[in-house]
């Protein structure tokens, strides 16, 4: 059915089905059932959380007060539809009167940014990685005046970045450093995504704050918020005014905060879905409590001025044999800030160390190999290369020095492909489905502790 078939149908039958439209609006009530929306199943199977119009109306009047948009704003949406992220932003647009424009596709994204140039685009933290990798790539493989000048762009716009995250004004002579580091650089990263980005939201899973902090440098301002489709699914945010870069904002209107004694983040708001898990009476009462509080699973601390800080998943935490607890989400992201590795999967529960099962950039594996005149026509032959073995190497003994020693890698392997939601290891949103990569290359993760 094309859209304009859909709009004759809907004039054409306006005043048959008027009593129809009025008597379901009339009789919706808040606790009335809207949809029921599936977790990701990152660490189990996915669940159907049952959530209300009320509680979607809460997450949206919550967002009006905290997201400074204007009417007829233009944003960008191209996250999957069967996620509550891309739900909240459909809902968001129309709540707002904003000009929703739908991304044709993934890979049609770059061509889709410059031809509707949007206000802001709400993203999961892996496209801002490829963005990122994709720029410090160029950079690297330029001449060495292209490399200088970026590097001097980049040190304006971190001191520019660094003043505005204390509220201090910029002086004179560094406002006008900035306008030509951005004519000179950063002018073409703003132009590839449409040239009239105010701000760009980041959930779904932990952005990195170096990320965070070289976007900014650049003049994009990457606002990172958290909640789970539980709470449909926001219960953070950073404001424009009032951020900061590695949390995750403070607690938008409505939504309570707690951190119960074991570190787990506790939720309580009108967004919180307590109708829980769809025919999950068992799995609801687990983490729904009688009071409204909503065990989240995440491990986070507050900080004096109640901004957030994840540090990890209470389920994806490690405990060493010796009983150390360890955090994966942080080390993976300390490592996949290097262009040449995409994905990473640190593994190490009840085992005497942690390691890693690491992917390779695909374009950046092909120019390392041209590059250094290695013949490999198969990529899962070219991996195995001891070139390359020794190019993640380094990269792991570079981010081992700023971890304690319980937490360093002390093995890896680099697998032959990336992870992919084709082959099941990769989520909708792009987040490792742990569980099922562990299973997948069990021999491969033996090895490391032969």
């Amino acid at each position: 059915m094309t859209w304009e078939v859909l709009r004759r149908l809907g004039r054409d039958r306006a005043e048959e089905l008027r009593s129809t439209l009025a008597e379901r609006v009339a009789t919706t009530a808040p606790e009335d059932l809207a949809t029921i929306v599936y977790t990701s199943g990152t660490t189990g199977p996915p669940k159907g959380v049952v959530q209300t119009h009320g509680n979607h109306m809460a997450a949206l009047t919550s967002s009006k007060q905290t997201t400074p948009v204007n009417p007829q704003w233009v944003h960008l949406l191209f996250l999957p539809l069967a996620h509550s992220f891309a739900r909240l932003e459909s809902f968001l647009g129309v709540h707002r009167a904003l000009t929703t424009a739908f991304a044709e596709n993934i890979d049609a994204l770059p061509q889709n940014l410059r031809e509707v140039s949007p206000h802001f685009i709400c993203s999961v933290p892996r496209v801002f990685e490829k963005v990122y990798a994709r720029i410090l790539a160029g950079v690297e493989g330029g001449p060495p005046a292209k490399r200088r000048i970026f590097r001097w762009a980049l040190g304006v716009g971190r001191e520019v970045s660094r003043l505005q995250q204390e509220g201090k004004p910029v002086p004179a002579g560094l406002e006008l450093k900035r306008w030509l580091a951005h004519k000179l650089v950063f002018s073409k990263l703003q132009a590839a995504l449409g040239g009239r980005l105010a701000w760009a939201v980041s959930g779904g899973a932990p952005l990195s704050r170096e990320i965070a902090e070289f976007f900014h440098a650049a003049g994009i301002l990457v606002l990172e918020g958290y909640g789970l489709t539980e709470t449909c699914p926001v219960a953070t945010f950073n404001r424009p005014d009032r951020y900061r870069f590695g949390s995750v904002g403070q607690a938008l209107p409505g939504v309570e905060l707690k951190i119960a004694p074991d570190g787990e983040i506790l939720i309580r708001g009108g967004n919180v879905a307590t109708r829980g898990y769809f025919k999950q009476p068992q799995a609801t009462a687990e983490v729904f409590e009688p009071s409204g509080w909503f065990h989240s699973g995440d491990i986070g601390r507050l900080d004096d001025e109640g901004f957030l800080y994840i540090t990890d998943r209470k389920k994806d935490l490690i405990i060493t044999a010796g009983g150390i607890n360890i955090a994966p989400q942080n080390i993976e992201n300390m490592l996949k800030a290097d262009p040449f590795i995409s994905q990473v999967m640190v593994y190490g529960d009840r085992k005497p160390f942690p390691v890693a099962l690491v992917t390779v950039n695909p374009d950046e594996l092909a120019k390392f190999a041209r590059d250094r005149g290695i013949l490999a026509g198969d990529p899962a032959a070219l991996v195995e290369h001891p070139a390359v073995v020794e190019r993640v190497g380094r990269t792991v003994e570079e981010k081992n020095t700023h971890l304690q020693s319980y937490a360093q890698v002390k093995k890896f392997a680099v697998l032959p492909g990336d992870f992919t939601q084709e082959g099941g290891e990769l989520t909708p949103t792009l987040k490792v489905k742990r569980k099922v990569v562990a299973e997948k290359y069990h021999a491969a993760l033996e090895e490391l502790y032969r």
